[in-house]
């Protein structure tokens, strides 16, 4: 693709007016430059994906729930516009404190934490959360749901997060107020890309203590996410921050040709919003182009947009975007397709491509198949 010519879209002088819609904003924003052009593009390009019918998968980075944004998430899954999901811990741990009713309050960023801490008030940046009130209450929910499920037997986090919202479905005083109670409505599955780094994981340490074992079947986990992508007409990905969930779903592109020899091409759209720097080879800034050299993406030039600004400002556009000018769809409902997913993967995996076994040969290299 050569830009390197004087043929651009002419930048207007802009006016705004009270009459203006949602979608009068995102057109502003695309025909200026920056970052509000690239938001502008990564509106349209997220409206892209639903009329593509694309599969498509949000992740989250960070501490999107305690500021309330899972109540956006809800929306787009319950309009068909999120397939599945790839988060933190804190993300799920912190979205079921709405289900129950638990207190998370606006508060300060510029305290003394020392008092905070005497007044048993945790802090994440400037939203204040109860130590036993809202914690030690969450506590009780995940300690109670792991005395008997999941013990002693392989599991995958989104086997754990459909049993928490099935759980909060039927139990909680507020279940229309988490995405994850609407991910089991909906059979979206929800996957924690590093369970043990969060406060999910660290109230399993007391049925441990009790000689409980879990086993968590991570192996299994990304090859159903690399079939999910796999059994995907077209894919695509929009990433909220960085981090572990950005690379867990970009390196099924890199399972599947890397490993598994399928010469799939990676994720055909990817919307990333970030504020990491790409300079100093960190994940949480590579650019999207980069991944097309390890099989991430189909195409370097293309459908790739990477808006650099904080996510609580732009994920609200995106969203309010596609939901103003999209109608909802048929629901996916891959939770439900995920073993039929898995063992297309499993049945094709075993057929080495031609010219990958020739070098094999060439190189005398011997695998059991």
């Amino acid at each position: 693709m050569n830009h390197h010519n004087f043929d651009g879209k002419d930048i207007p002088h802009i006016q705004l007016n009270s009459n203006m819609t949602i979608e009068d904003l995102v057109d502003v924003y695309a025909s200026t430059g920056f970052n509000g052009r690239q938001l502008g593009e990564a509106a349209k390009l997220f409206a892209k994906m639903i009329e593509n019918d694309t599969t498509i998968c949000l992740t989250m980075a960070g501490a999107m729930t305690p500021v309330g944004f899972g109540g956006i998430v809800k929306t787009l899954i319950e309009n068909g516009f999120i397939d599945w999901i790839i988060t933190t811990g804190a993300n799920v741990y912190h979205e079921d404190h709405f289900a129950w009713g638990f207190p998370v309050k606006q508060g300060h960023f510029d305290v003394d934490d020392n008092l905070l801490y005497e007044k048993e008030i945790v802090r994440i940046r400037d939203v204040f959360i109860k130590y036993y009130e809202t914690l030690e209450m969450e506590d009780q929910v995940i300690q109670k749901m792991f005395q008997e499920k999941f013990v002693n037997e392989p599991f995958t986090t989104a086997e754990f997060c459909n049993m928490l919202g099935k759980i909060s479905q039927k139990n909680a005083k507020y279940p229309e107020k988490s995405f994850v109670t609407s991910a089991y409505k909906y059979d979206v599955p929800v996957y924690v890309s590093t369970l043990k780094d969060s406060s999910l994981a660290l109230n399993l340490a007391i049925q441990r203590l009790k000689n409980k074992k879990f086993n968590l079947d991570f192996v299994r986990e990304i090859l159903e996410q690399a079939s999910i992508v796999y059994n995907s007409k077209k894919s695509g990905i929009l990433e909220l921050g960085g981090g572990v969930p950005k690379n867990t779903a970009q390196q099924t592109g890199p399972l599947l040709d890397q490993i598994l020899r399928k010469e799939h091409g990676g994720q055909d759209y990817i919307i990333q919003i970030t504020d990491a720097r790409p300079d100093t080879g960190g994940l949480s800034g590579a650019t999207l182009q980069e991944g097309k050299s390890w099989g991430k993406v189909q195409d370097s030039h293309n459908d790739l947009v990477t808006v650099y600004a904080d996510a609580t400002i732009a994920f609200p556009i995106l969203a309010l975007y596609v939901l103003s000018n999209q109608k909802p769809r048929k629901h996916k409902r891959i939770y439900k397709k995920l073993d039929k997913y898995f063992n297309s993967l499993q049945s094709d995996a075993i057929k080495v491509p031609d010219k990958f076994a020739k070098l094999l040969k060439e190189n005398n290299i011997k695998l059991d198949l």
